[in-house]
């Protein structure tokens, strides 16, 4: 008596036993181009032999996935998945490559480390030191990025770990372990201190300045508007939206009402320089923390759980020592 087979595994034999790499190089190229004719032309193959090879692989996901419209071929829903995954493969294709590079040139592997600017150096320092350093020495790249971006490249499987701030939004497979809180604090052009800090913490009166904010839609731009409007404030539309430091202190030497929230222990970092510092006020409310972030498949990874901890002990060490001072 015939049974039912399950539909999923009928597709899962038929990527295991059909499916080829060099189709899904196809798929991204097609995604890319948004035509056959491009395609062919990158690939080097005639439109007829690119046709047929997408027919094949359509053929092979039961499914069609792309649609001709007056824009070129546009993914259908199918197609959308499966360019996700013919990304995340071919970028864990990519990475096993320079892996094995790396192995094969004396060093102990090949980690990519994703850092948002806005953790103290001294952190990142440790993060650098403790890869580059060890014996045989570990093979970096590194990629700077707002916590959202550092998260998707995690998820798309261009990242092997992160240092970023916590995150609050939806993920899948990745796993994030707080670690260092910060407190916040208002940063201005040292020149301006003695002016923008008369009187008391008034937040109506901070809005009326020139402001550098981070982006729109990243969790940092979030948390500040959520205090603007938390203390009856409408939120200050920015001079400046930037997660650069390099941008903003340059704001900060020309406009002499310009002033940001950055954590105080970065603050007191550049105003080493004498070019920027911090207004004398507490806010009374913390930073999300700084957080470790690796892929869940990941995260038992010697290399991967030697840096976090090296990471994680300076920021103990960084904090004992912070309330020490206090």
């Amino acid at each position: 008596m015939a049974t039912a087979r399950d539909p999923a595994a009928v597709l899962q034999h038929a990527l295991l036993t059909r499916l080829k790499l060099r189709q899904l190089a196809l798929l991204q190229a097609v995604d890319r181009h948004r035509t056959l004719g491009r395609v062919a032309a990158e690939m080097r193959l005639s439109q007829p032999a690119i046709t047929k090879a997408l027919h094949e692989v359509e053929d092979i996901f039961d499914a069609p996935l792309f649609e001709r419209t007056s824009r070129g071929l546009l993914p259908t829903p199918a197609g959308d998945a499966v360019l996700e995954y013919a990304r995340r493969w071919l970028a864990e294709l990519e990475a096993t490559a320079q892996v094995l590079t790396s192995i094969g040139s004396g060093r102990s592997g090949r980690l990519r480390l994703g850092l948002t600017q806005w953790v103290p150096q001294q952190l990142l320092s440790t993060a650098l030191t403790h890869l580059l350093q060890g014996t045989p020495r570990t093979a970096v790249m590194t990629r700077e990025g707002v916590t959202d971006e550092l998260v998707a490249a995690l998820m798309a499987g261009e990242l092997d770990c992160a240092i970023g701030r916590s995150y609050d939004g939806p993920v899948t497979g990745v796993v994030q372990q707080a670690f260092y809180e910060q407190e916040p604090c208002l940063m201005v052009a040292a020149a301006s201190v003695k002016r923008l800090s008369r009187g008391p913490l008034d937040w109506a009166r901070l809005a009326q300045l020139d402001w550098i904010l981070p982006p729109p839609n990243t969790p940092m731009r979030r948390t500040y508007n959520a205090v603007f409007v938390g203390a009856g404030v409408q939120p200050p539309q920015p001079l400046l939206e930037t997660t650069s430091m390099r941008s903003i202190e340059t704001v900060l030497r020309t406009e002499a009402n310009a002033v940001c929230i950055l954590a105080r222990d970065v603050v007191a970092e550049m105003a080493q320089g004498g070019v920027v510092a911090a207004l004398p006020y507490r806010l009374g409310w913390m930073l999300p923390p700084v957080s470790f972030f690796t892929l869940k498949q990941l995260e038992q990874q010697p290399a991967v759980v030697s840096l976090r901890a090296a990471v994680m002990q300076t920021a103990r060490q960084m904090q004992a020592k912070a309330r020490a001072a206090a």
